[in-house]
């Protein structure tokens, strides 16, 4: 195909949008005919308030589930193509045994309503390059290709518009194992391969353009694992995404200087409060994305819960995955966890939908923190895990208390204390919920928290920034993860991690920067601090990796006080796993 340019491509498409059915055309514009001109807080507005959404990874992986040849196949199971070398004809088989009779769209989305889940996101397409939707641009897709002959994107759609869920897709727009022109497939030598660009224009965006003007409005597109592409292509799937659904809110992963409408974490959630504005995390009920026959590593209620309350409590969503099997239904410990969470939401919703980030800083050991803002007042919800009558809960807040109540019985009320760290509220009788008891904390004014000691330098004009202090971007996987015993960031295998740390400079001066770390193998950063980029290769420590030592990173100079950012990110191709336990900046000696 002849390569064109973004706008021409993009005038070609919507052209032939609006040359459409009558019925295509009234999808897209009835939704979205007044939202040319709105504004990105009116648009995510629905998505601040919701919390809590469902992805859904589904495809015809489930079929092996795990398993080539009799051999287990390690990573998740949406990855088996790739992680065991599975050359295209043979891949190609699974689409002839996928037949999921037992799917049923409807219980499926009442499932996500009982959970309390207020939107949908679910594998258009991913890396294996299978459409999981009636694609025009390929007939590797459920419809053509498999027994089942359903379109199961079209079936969620309609039933989310009539449980009113919202709706959105992942797509995987520059990995695709199955096109000549798609990333990622590095095995199959019968491959005859064409560029990129290629790719693009012949199938990712024909079948972006079909999933947003033939399922109804979409809220929500889900971009995945961000690659070498042209600027060209990645505008193309940017502009014609927005041009035909104003509404829509897009993640972080459609490329490098693509930033989207919110920062995505994947697995684990971020430690504090990120600096975005709008962030989710997304994470697996169970081990896989995808249905492995052999994950039963679903996580327990208690943790599922506490997970939810804590991203709400740091000001952003929890995105939880489920994994149909080649059946189309769940696994009975899934739907189990899904109507246990949804109980405890039935009657502690109110302190999570619409609610803001804690007022405070700090992690209190006892649990967390949402508000709400009422008449200029704070409402605060204390989500108490540890409840020990008699016990005393720190809010480190300078406010005056109007009333403070259980949520779900006003009438059981608890007695609050004004002191020098802030007021304390008094616990008694047994806890209401074993899991996280709500208590509502409501004040005569705004929030008003007592001031923590921002990170920066000591009284030497140290600065130590710690891992446990740290923040992460464009994480996906488990490769940097903080852990606790050993107070580091531990296995960072990710390459396209970010850890970074924002932290305060009063006095300024010229810098020594050094790591703290432990690593099996030699590897290269590329560190960013004020203005300045520089590469810098880290030697191997030895096999334990408990054994940290220090390497010199670079000088710096700051010629004023203010507030800073120092960057680390690995260097592709040059990275292997290491610990990261800090990097400290300290001054030189004149």
């Amino acid at each position: 195909m002849r390569k064109l340019g973004v706008w021409a491509m993009l005038f070609v498409f919507i052209l032939g949008t609006a040359c459409g059915t009558k019925a295509e055309k009234s999808i897209v514009t009835n939704e979205n005919i007044d939202s040319k001109n709105i504004s990105d807080e009116e648009r995510m507005q629905w998505w601040e308030e919701a919390r809590f959404g469902m992805f859904i990874h589904w495809g015809i992986y489930t079929v092996p589930a795990g398993f080539y040849k009799g051999k287990e196949i390690s990573n998740s199971a949406e990855w088996i193509m790739n992680k065991g070398q599975i050359p295209i004809v043979e891949y190609e088989k699974f689409a002839d045994e996928f037949n999921p009779t037992k799917f049923n769209a409807k219980e499926f989305v009442s499932l996500a309503k009982e959970a309390g889940m207020k939107y949908m996101v679910i594998t258009a397409k991913h890396h294996d390059g299978f459409s999981m939707f009636d694609s025009k641009a390929t007939d590797y897709n459920i419809v053509d290709a498999t027994p089942f002959k359903r379109d199961v994107l079209k079936e969620l759609a309609k039933e989310c518009q009539a449980q009113g869920i919202k709706f959105g897709f992942y797509y995987s727009q520059a990995q695709d194992w199955h096109h000549p022109g798609g990333l990622g497939n590095t095995w199959d030598k019968d491959l005859k391969r064409v560029s990129s660009d290629a790719y693009v224009y012949e199938k990712a965006l024909p079948e972006v353009k079909q999933l947003l003007t033939e399922y109804g409005p979409i809220a929500i597109f889900w971009w995945d694992t961000p690659r070498e592409m042209t600027k060209s292509v990645v505008d193309s799937l940017h502009h014609i995404t927005t041009a035909l659904q104003p509404r829509i809110i897009t993640n972080d992963r459609l490329g490098d200087d693509y930033p989207g409408d919110h920062k995505t974490f994947e697995r684990n959630g971020p430690r504090h409060q990120p600096e975005a504005k709008y962030w989710e995390l997304c994470q697996p009920v169970s081990g896989s994305w995808g249905y492995r026959s052999d994950d039963n590593k679903f996580k327990s209620i208690p943790t599922l819960i506490h997970n939810l309350i804590d991203q709400s409590s740091k000001g952003g969503n929890y995105l939880l995955n489920v994994s149909p099997t080649s059946e189309g239904i769940l696994k009975p410990e899934a739907v189990e966890r899904m109507k246990a969470i949804g109980a405890w939401m039935s009657k502690n919703s109110e302190a999570i939908y619409g609610t803001q980030a804690s007022p405070t800083s700090t992690e209190p050991d006892w649990g967390r923190i949402t508000m709400k803002t009422v008449d200029d007042k704070g409402l605060l919800y204390l989500h108490v895990y540890n409840w020990e009558d008699g016990a005393s809960l720190p809010i480190r807040l300078k406010n005056s208390v109007e009333s403070c109540y259980l949520l779900t019985d006003k009438n059981r009320t608890f007695k609050t204390e004004t002191v020098d760290d802030g007021i304390q509220v008094k616990l008694t009788g047994e806890a209401p919920d074993s899991i996280a008891s709500v208590i509502v904390l409501k004040l005569k004014e705004k929030p008003n928290a007592l001031p923590v000691k921002p990170l920066g330098q000591d009284e030497a004009g140290v600065a130590v920034l710690s891992a446990f202090r740290a923040q992460y971007e464009n994480l996906q996987g488990p490769g940097a993860l903080y852990k606790e015993e050993w107070d580091c960031i531990s296995n960072w295998d990710s390459e396209t991690a970010r850890v970074y740390w924002s932290f305060q400079i009063d006095k300024p001066g010229s810098f020594n920067g050094i790591l703290g770390y432990s690593a099996a193998e030699d590897s290269e950063i590329s560190i960013t601090f004020n203005g300045e980029t520089k590469t810098v290769k880290i030697p191997k420590t030895g096999s334990n990796p408990k054994r940290f030592k220090t390497t010199d990173l670079s000088n710096f100079k700051v010629e004023k006080a203010g507030k800073y950012q120092f960057s680390i990110m690995p260097v592709a191709g040059k990275w292997n796993a290491i610990n990261l336990k800090d990097v400290t900046l300290k001054p030189n000696k004149n």
